[in-house]
């Protein structure tokens, strides 16, 4: 029972990861996207290249923990180790950028974190 909230929260995670990838990559300088970070025209314009590299990270956070379920039990360390990169990057944006990254990114990380260990 543990284990598959777990996956339905490593699932989650790696969705949320997708989509800010979508929004970083696609939508930066978008209404969606300028919305989504507050960002006036003008800033994203300018940092439009910045944050396609950004969300190019994120995508590689969605799949390293796609890949983590893909492996079925075999998977733990990988999903471990994907979402212990979304809680440091949540960290580092709560405490650089935005506190609201605190509860987007590395709250849902510790709660995978702890439900894999709970349900091993």
């Amino acid at each position: 029972m543990l284990a598959t909230l777990a996956n339905a929260v490593v699932l989650l995670v790696a969705l949320l990861h997708v989509y800010i990838l979508v929004l970083e990559m696609f939508l930066w300088d978008k209404p969606k996207g300028m919305k989504a970070f507050n960002l006036t025209p003008e800033f994203a314009a300018q940092t439009k290249t910045l944050a396609a590299n950004q969300g190019l990270y994120n995508g590689f956070l969605a799949a390293g923990l796609f890949w983590g379920l893909a492996l079925g039990p075999a998977g733990f360390a990988v999903k471990v180790f994907f979402l212990l990169c979304v809680l440091v990057a949540g960290l580092y944006g709560a405490a650089t950028a935005s506190k609201r990254i605190l509860f987007i990114q590395a709250v849902p990380a510790t709660l995978g974190l702890v439900l894999l260990f709970l349900g091993r």
